[in-house]
């Protein structure tokens, strides 16, 4: 005895009503089972990765810290004068703060080291005023600078690109840069004039007056 069969047409007898709702569920569910089969999801477009920033050489975090403590920032480092030679740009950078709401990169010192024959020597250095092994660099601030404003930029020509800004106070748009690059005929970082084209002499004391910060 086939117990299905016998059912079906019993309840077809007996309530053709109810069956034909049976009847329309199971059509139904069907189709669903059918959809949901048919149905593949949709596979996420892949992430690309981003390329992992090139790691500081050790000796060049070792000078850093060497010259200006642990708290040592590397920020550029390279052939930056374009002499075969590897330099370093390193600063103590002051922190961004609710009081410290000035645009860019502000350190209170700075310094650009060579590497000779394994034997790092101290190219330039920004403290409280701009110098080099020559002397104080022109059109720098007689007035001792707390801190300053420091941008800078590498040509594929003429190498690293300075631009020291004094700080005073908060912010104060009526001081002019002074720009620092590589003299290849000196062979040392100097200052340059205001169209920075030219290269200026440094002095070799602060006795004469010059760009006085206002």
């Amino acid at each position: 005895m086939h117990v299905c069969p016998t059912f079906l047409i019993g309840a077809q007898r007996t309530a053709p009503v109810l069956g034909n709702a049976v009847f329309a569920a199971c059509l139904a569910a069907c189709c669903f089972s059918l959809g949901a089969c048919d149905s593949k999801p949709i596979a996420s477009a892949p992430v690309e990765a981003r390329p992992a920033e090139p790691a500081i050489p050790e000796d060049m975090q070792d000078v850093a810290k060497t010259i200006l403590g642990r708290e040592a920032q590397v920020l550029a480092y390279g052939d930056l004068a374009k002499t075969g030679k590897q330099q370093v740009l390193a600063a103590n950078v002051v922190p961004k703060t609710p009081q410290n709401t000035i645009p860019g990169t502000v350190v209170t010192r700075a310094i650009i080291a060579e590497n000779t024959d394994g034997k790092w020597a101290e190219l330039l250095r920004a403290d409280e005023h701009l110098k080099n092994a020559h002397g104080f660099l022109a059109l720098s601030p007689i007035d001792a600078i707390s801190g300053w404003r420091l941008q800078w930029e590498q040509s594929p020509e003429k190498g690293l690109q300075l631009y020291f800004t004094p700080v005073k106070g908060n912010s104060d748009p009526h001081v002019l840069p002074v720009g620092v690059r590589w003299n290849p005929e000196t062979k040392r970082y100097q200052s340059m004039d205001r169209s920075y084209e030219h290269f200026l002499l440094e002095s070799p004391s602060l006795g004469e007056p010059r760009s006085k910060l206002r």
